[in-house]
């Protein structure tokens, strides 16, 4: 199937959990995660109409974006090493994996505009994943009003890779509590309005419980062989 083809199924599915919840799907934003695919993927994304593109390695995202350009609005959604933070900063709309303040204070001195960033958690615990643990991110938080050039527009997590429901649904509510707590602060520099939630296995559940962001690859722009 071509990349406008997945994307009619995704919006329909998206559409119905958004009826089933009472949603817009107005909130709800398609990112095209094209780590695995080629520039020319890539640009069969932007064609199709998506808008926001992501990456999860500093090579990757500036390859892509120097055939692309700001035909897209560009998210780096991997882990950031702090040593790479000056080679995509000039360039990139969001960060989905703000974690530590090393990366927060490298952010900041090499910005020269405000970034919007997601606080990365950890919910599900898993030793296997990055971000912070539920209970550390409000006080995380509070301490990046240091650091003028952040803004912290939401958070992230990713579920367990699983087929319980109940498991994936748990992790993704317990964003949106964790979110609410955040709001309820009013901090100026985190308005944290926003929850990026829900991959290619479980979008659709992400939606459910509020997800405002989707990072999709294989079940939107596929895999291919890239070096």
């Amino acid at each position: 199937m071509s990349v406008k083809q997945r994307l009619q199924t995704i919006q329909y599915e998206i559409a119905e959990a958004c009826e089933k919840t009472g949603r817009s799907v107005s909130d709800v934003q398609i990112v095209a995660v094209t780590k695995y695919v080629s520039v020319a993927r890539a640009k069969e994304a932007v064609e199709a109409g998506i808008v926001h593109l992501g990456e999860s390695r500093a090579d990757g995202f500036l390859h892509k974006y120097e055939a692309i350009g700001k035909q897209a609005t560009w998210h780096f959604i991997g882990t950031l090493q702090s040593r790479k933070v000056k080679q995509v900063i000039d360039y990139v709309d969001y960060i989905h994996s703000l974690d530590r303040l090393s990366l927060a204070e490298e952010i900041d001195k090499r910005a020269n505009r405000t970034i919007k960033c997601f606080v990365q958690v950890n919910v599900s615990g898993e030793q296997s994943k990055h971000g912070l643990a539920p209970e550390d991110v409000l006080p995380f938080i509070e301490t990046l009003s240091a650091f003028p050039r952040i803004q912290v527009v939401g958070l992230m997590t990713m579920a367990p890779y699983t087929d319980d429901e109940a498991t994936i649904r748990y992790c993704f509510r317990t964003l949106r509590e964790l979110k609410e707590r955040v709001q309820e602060k009013q901090w100026s520099h985190a308005p944290c309005t926003e929850l990026s939630m829900g991959m290619s296995n479980d979008y659709v559940i992400a939606v459910e419980e509020g997800a405002t962001f989707i990072r999709l690859g294989t079940s939107l722009v596929g895999e291919e062989e890239v070096e």
